[in-house]
C-alpha cells in the first residue's frame, strides 16, 4: 500500500470567523483567490523581500554610517507593517492557538519578534532573515500547487528514508572517528594532529572532499590513509542521494503504471507515458 502524501494545511484548517468583520479580513489575508487577498499577499511579499535586502545592507558599515538612521526607519516600518499582519491572520481565525502554533504562524511571529528582542539583546537582530521563509506564500498567492506537490513527494521520501539515512549517517561517524584517531597516532601533535577532535576535523573535511588545507599529513602512511579517505568520500556523497532517488522512484512508479494501463477512449491503445493528456496514437484526450 503506498504511504499518504502529506499536504500542505489550508486556511480552513483554522476555522472560519462568525463575526462579519473578522470575515472580511479573513478572506484578505488568507484567501488568496480574491482580488484584495492576491493584492494583499503580493504587498506582504514584497515587503518580505526589500526587508531582507535591509537586513544585508545593514551589515555593510560604509553604507551603515551614511544611512544608518534611514536603515532603522525602515526596518521600523517593516516591523510594524508585520506586527499588524500578524495580528490580523491571529484575530481573523476561530482557532487561534492552531494558527499559532502552525507552521506559518511561527514564521510569522519570527518576522516580527527579533526586532522587539534587539532591545534586550542586539544580537537577536540577526535573526530577522528568518522571515524569508515567509515567501512560501507565494506557491499559494500563484497557486503554484503543482509545486507543493512536488515538495510534499520529496518530503515523503525523505521521511521514508529517515532509517536508512540514519544508519548510513552512523557509518559515516565511526569512520571519521577512526580514521581521525589513526591520524592522530600517524601524525602526531608536531604535524597539526594535535587532538583527536582535531583530527576528527580534519577526517570530515577529507570525506566531504572540502579539503581546507589548513591540517594535511606529511608523512607517507599520513598520505596513503589521506588518499583512501578522498576515494572513499566520492562514494559517500552519492549514497544520500540515491536512497532518496530510490524512494521517490518507489512513489512514483504506481502513478507511472496506472498512466501506461490507461486505456484510450477512442482508439483503445495503452501504454500511454506518465503525465500524458492525449493519445500517443491518435491524439485523443485522455480521460484521466
Amino acid at each position: 500500500m503506498d504511504a499518504p502524501v502529506p499536504t500542505p494545511p489550508q486556511a480552513d484548517d483554522y476555522g472560519k470567523p462568525d463575526t462579519p468583520w473578522r470575515r472580511r479580513i479573513y478572506r484578505i489575508v488568507f484567501e488568496s483567490d480574491t482580488r484584495a487577498g492576491q493584492l494583499f499577499d503580493i504587498v506582504v511579499i514584497s515587503a518580505i523581500l526589500l526587508s531582507v535586502v535591509v537586513v544585508i545592507v545593514d551589515s555593510i558599515p560604509a553604507v551603515v554610517e551614511r544611512h544608518g538612521a534611514a536603515l532603522s526607519a525602515a526596518e521600523w516600518c517593516f516591523t510594524l507593517l508585520f506586527t499588524v499582519e500578524y495580528v490580523a491572520r491571529l484575530v481573523s481565525v476561530r482557532h487561534q492557538l492552531r494558527y499559532a502554533t502552525s507552521f506559518y504562524g511561527v514564521i510569522d511571529l519570527l518576522a516580527v519578534l527579533p526586532t522587539y528582542l534587539a532591545f534586550f539583546w542586539p544580537d537577536a537582530q540577526l535573526l530577522i532573515d528568518v522571515r524569508v521563509l515567509r515567501l512560501l506564500r507565494v506557491f499559494r498567492v500563484f497557486r503554484l500547487t503543482e509545486y507543493m506537490l512536488e515538495f510534499s513527494q520529496l518530503g515523503a521520501a525523505l521521511h521514508a528514508s529517515r532509517r536508512k539515512i540514519l544508519v548510513f549517517l552512523s557509518f559515516v561517524l565511526m569512520v571519521v572517528l577512526v580514521m581521525g584517531t589513526v591520524m592522530h597516532v600517524v601524525e602526531g601533535p608536531e604535524h597539526g594532529f594535535t587532538t583527536i577532535p582535531v583530527s576528527v576535523y580534519w577526517a570530515i573535511t577529507t570525506m566531504t572532499t572540502v579539503g581546507f588545507g589548513d591540517i594535511a599529513p606529511t608523512t607517507g602512511l599520513g598520505r596513503f590513509i589521506a588518499s583512501l579517505m578522498m576515494l572513499l568520500g566520492w562514494g559517500v556523497l552519492a549514497v544520500p542521494t540515491g536512497i532518496v532517488t530510490a524512494e521517490m522512484t518507489a512513489q512514483r512508479r504506481p502513478a507511472a503504471a496506472r498512466q501506461a494501463a490507461l486505456r484510450c477512449a477512442a482508439c483503445q491503445a495503452r501504454r500511454h507515458t506518465e503525465g500524458a493528456r492525449f493519445c500517443w496514437r491518435c491524439g485523443s484526450p485522455l480521460r484521466l
